[in-house]
């Protein structure tokens, strides 16, 4: 069924404004900074919290509906098993109880927990507490289909296998997925779609590869790993606000009005002194805060513009990177690209 939906929902001061249309079977990625109204924007589709506007799926007026009633399944940040449950029993409740244990054993069959079904939750990892949660959604066939970050509290390890195991039953789910994730890797492996929200509002719609290229706020440009400056352009240059300008090799070719010029991070050059090789953009910095990011170092520098580098833990050692310690940033025109308000 086709999610059609214009949600709008006030907390004291907050007020979330969403509308969305999404078809059968397509997973969005719901992401944005903490207080967006990311969670709000589900627990609204799910009936649990009061909203006004209108709730379809198919032919179907479900907004006025009990959330008992409603062909959406809920699946929260920390899966809120019953603890007193074995997991055959968690995920039998919501179908007839013991009545319902054969297509419970199915489900939990169907993700790998043949072995763990007489288990209470405390009994379980966190990745097969996760998809037992995950299992006692799907057993009811909803229609939509709501992850609260579903694997934001398992470790590195036990993400990437309940990642897999969720792309695999999600490939064969034919209702609405909305997914919030604070991860960029499970937009761009669970996802067609991202929607990012800030402020209450829908600030970008576009498939995570359109977003990884043209961010359309600094802070997406950040979660994707890149840097974006709001500026102005003047001919090549994109003049900052925050102060410096960048050259680009190209602009849009109306480009009135506010724009964002985006690098990636590992697009970012930094040594001890200036260089003189072919890069358009060179500016000096401060090292601020050196972070590990797998085999690589995120480094934010202050400096106009202040930026995040991308670099090996071989190229911190050999240039003697630290905070505090004055540098030099550099990125080709070419590596800088310039996205329209």
């Amino acid at each position: 069924m086709t999610l059609q939906c214009a949600v709008r929902a006030v907390r004291g001061t907050f007020a979330l404004d969403v509308a969305l249309v999404a078809e059968p079977g397509e997973v969005i990625a719901i992401v944005g900074p903490n207080g967006a109204g990311k969670s709000t924007l589900l627990r609204a589709l799910a009936g649990l919290d009061p909203c006004t506007g209108d709730i379809r799926l198919g032919d179907a007026d479900i907004g006025e509906l009990a959330p008992y009633l409603r062909p959406v399944a809920w699946v929260p940040q920390d899966g809120a098993l019953f603890p007193h449950l074995s997991a055959l029993d968690n995920v039998a409740f919501g179908i007839g109880g013991r009545r319902g244990r054969s297509e419970a054993a199915r489900w939990l069959g169907l993700l790998g927990l043949d072995e763990h079904l007489h288990k209470r939750p405390r009994q379980l990892s966190g990745g097969q507490a996760q998809r037992v949660a995950l299992a006692r959604a799907l057993v009811r066939r909803p229609a939509l289909l709501l992850l609260d970050e579903p694997m934001a509290a398992l470790d590195v390890a036990t993400r990437t296998d309940a990642r897999r195991t969720l792309r695999q039953h999600l490939s064969s789910y034919d209702g609405v997925t909305l997914l919030v994730t604070h991860d960029p890797v499970d937009a761009a492996t669970l996802a067609s779609r991202v929607v990012a929200i800030d402020g209450g509002r829908i600030v970008q719609d576009a498939p995570p590869s359109h977003v990884a290229r043209a961010p359309r706020t600094p802070w997406l440009a950040d979660w994707m790993g890149l840097n974006a400056f709001r500026g102005r352009t003047s001919g090549r240059a994109v003049e900052l606000d925050s102060g410096g300008r960048l050259v680009a090799a190209e602009v849009p070719p109306d480009p009135a009005g506010e724009v964002l010029a985006v690098v990636a991070a590992h697009a970012v050059t930094l040594s001890r002194v200036q260089p003189r090789g072919s890069a358009r953009n060179t500016w000096p910095v401060v090292v601020r805060e050196l972070v590990a990011a797998g085999s690589r170092v995120r480094i934010r520098c202050d400096g106009q513009p202040g930026v995040v580098a991308e670099v090996t833990a071989d190229a911190v050692a050999d240039l003697g990177l630290a905070e505090g310690v004055e540098a030099w940033a550099s990125t080709k025109a070419t590596e800088v690209t310039v996205v329209p308000l």
